[in-house]
């Protein structure tokens, strides 16, 4: 299987082209090349036959893929109202949406989550503790912000379920019946559920859409890039000004001058 060949590589990326989205395609070929480096190989995918074969799939299908929908503060408000209070699923699934949303958590990290990770502030408000994450993978750890209305939901939540240690968040069976530690598929299958019990398109929404509503309503609000990427764990501006473009485009030059112009 290794090295693999560039001529092998150059067809599959023009096979997985015709029904993957780019961003998709070049992570396939990201891995490959971090394959091949971790067994002390050259990566066949530095050659011009695997660029050539990238170009090839952006010329016919672009770099840019479809971003999901962002679950801004007002689209998370209308999945919270419609969602089921007096049951112990309906309960977590709150609890998981506002936590998501406060602390601009990956999927994987909201599952990492245990009890013990949960601190409780004199005000009502709280904060969880990261252990680890993608972009922290010494374990440094880092705290992020629980609002009050998002504590009321989890302590809503951990009184229902009875458990004060381990997961924070559990699969949830048949009669109410607690299980293990949720899957970060799981995530995007809850907001979908709870997204459609709200009147909106669950195939817009995915288990990042907390992430990117949150960040939307950062940038909207007129917090800087900085800020948002230290909540988020981004290291690069690069996927933040992907989220919020279409609202900072009101900072523009152009919109600038037509303020400026008094055009309306």
């Amino acid at each position: 299987m290794l090295p693999a060949r560039p001529e092998t590589i150059a067809a599959f990326i023009d096979t997985m082209a015709l029904e993957r989205a780019p961003a998709t395609v070049r992570r396939y070929v990201s891995s490959i090349s971090h394959l091949h480096r971790a067994a002390g190989l050259v990566s066949p995918c530095n050659d011009e036959l695997v660029r050539l074969s990238l170009r090839r799939m952006h010329r016919a299908r672009g770099r840019r893929g479809s971003q999901k929908l962002g679950l801004t503060r007002d689209l998370v408000d209308r999945m919270l109202s419609a969602s089921d209070r007096t049951s112990l699923k309906g309960l977590r699934d709150s609890a998981l949406l506002s936590v998501g949303y406060d602390t601009l958590c990956r999927r994987s990290e909201l599952v990492a989550a245990d009890v013990e990770h949960l601190m409780i502030g004199d005000d009502g408000s709280g904060s969880l503790f990261l252990p680890t994450s993608k972009t922290d993978q010494e374990g440094n750890g880092a705290y992020r912000y629980l609002a009050p209305d998002t504590m009321r939901h989890l302590s809503a939540y951990l009184v229902a379920a009875g458990h004060i240690e381990g997961p924070l968040f559990r699969t949830v069976g048949h009669g109410g019946r607690k299980s293990g530690r949720l899957s970060g598929e799981t995530v995007a299958r809850i907001y979908k559920g709870m997204a459609k019990a709200a009147g909106i398109d669950p195939c817009e929404v995915s288990g990042h859409s907390t992430r990117i509503g949150k960040a939307q309503d950062c940038v909207a609000a007129g917090i800087g890039i900085a800020a948002i990427m230290r909540d988020g764990g981004w290291k690069s501006e690069a996927m933040v000004a992907r989220y919020t473009e279409h609202l900072q485009v009101r900072e523009s030059a152009s919109a600038r001058l037509s303020c400026i112009q008094k055009r309306i």
